[in-house]
């Protein structure tokens, strides 16, 4: 039995160039989206946006940025499937996919402590004498606020997704392939996933670690990212949508800006999360370890398995299933 984290045990190698090729993957393809879009509207006569090249606009800069972090989403599993050789669905869980009944039951307890968060830290906020950017805010209208859902819809799970792929699925195990303990790993990729949201607040910062280590822990505890998933989609979609019905759009904060009032809020909401999500997990008995032993290679069926082609069909029993301070951008990651 292996638990998640020790799911894979790559060559040293391999892992290094798979971390590289996801770094090369992903940038070409962000590289060439951006172009693509900008050369879209340079043809289409677009003015200039803050970065001082044409642009459709707030709302599609936003987008396009989703969907250039979205780019490591591909690049991971390629890096899984190409260069280490293994099935892809071994990032997912340990059951080899991506359970999806699983992953919808943490979906809406991810939501409920996001809206904890935001109204929690909101109101914190308020008590303690910080204006939370709602005094002056107006609401941007049925129109834009529908447009704007419409895009996040699309955009954010996979931005969401990806991160995780790449944070508690990649790094993870990698770390995960040379100790037995999953702490370690959990705390490695936990740093380095507030490491690349950059430095905004030291309460910031820590809020990100904290999350990492949450999501990390809720990985190898569930044997899977589905919870860890649930929770960064509901976060960033939540926030976003928040952030579109106030008609502020813009990316200049996210929760590495988050000022102390809330973070006090999310740790207690963070452990909550945990907390019920572990004994939902019990309850629906969802597997925690892969009974196959790990392996750098997936080995060939054997017996009469490899000739009637029955072993790639097998049902898993398991699986039976802007400094000014906003709500929205200090609780995007």
């Amino acid at each position: 039995m292996s638990s998640y984290h020790r799911l894979v045990r790559a060559k040293p190698s391999r892992t290094v160039l798979g971390t590289l090729f996801i770094v090369l993957a992903t940038a070409f393809l962000a590289i060439a989206g951006f172009l693509l879009v900008t050369a879209a509207a340079t043809i289409a006569g677009r003015p200039d946006g803050p970065d001082e090249v044409p642009s459709f606009g707030e709302l599609a800069d936003l987008a396009l940025a989703f969907l250039m972090i979205a780019a490591l989403l591909p690049a991971t599993l390629a890096a899984a499937r190409w260069v280490q050789h293994r099935p892809a669905g071994t990032l997912s869980s340990v059951t080899g996919r991506l359970r999806w009944r699983w992953l919808l039951r943490c979906l809406p307890v991810a939501a409920v402590a996001v809206v904890l968060l935001l109204a929690g830290g909101t109101a914190f906020a308020a008590a303690t004498g910080v204006d939370a950017g709602l005094s002056d805010a107006e609401l941007a209208g049925w129109g834009p606020f529908l447009l704007s859902m419409a895009v996040f819809v699309l955009v954010v799970p996979p931005q969401a997704a990806a991160e995780e792929y790449v944070m508690r699925g990649w790094l993870l195990q990698a770390v995960g392939s040379w100790c037995r303990g999953p702490w370690l790993p959990i705390g490695v990729q936990a740093v380095v996933f507030a490491a690349l949201h950059g430095w905004g607040t030291p309460w910031g910062f820590a809020d990100l670690v904290m999350f990492g280590l949450v999501a990390g822990w809720l990985t190898v505890r569930t044997g899977g990212l589905e919870a860890a998933i649930a929770l960064h989609v509901a976060n960033n979609l939540i926030s976003s949508v928040v952030a579109a019905a106030l008609g502020d759009l813009g990316m200049d904060e996210t929760a590495a800006d988050m000022p102390w009032q809330f973070a006090v809020i999310d740790v207690p909401v963070l452990l909550a999360y945990a907390w019920v999500v572990v004994r939902l997990a019990r309850g629906a008995g969802v597997a925690t370890e892969s009974s196959v032993e790990p392996c750098d290679r997936v080995p060939p069926p054997r017996g009469p398995e490899a000739e009637t082609g029955l072993a790639d069909h097998r049902e898993d029993p398991q699986d039976s299933s802007n400094r000014h301070l906003s709500p929205s951008s200090s609780a995007r990651r």
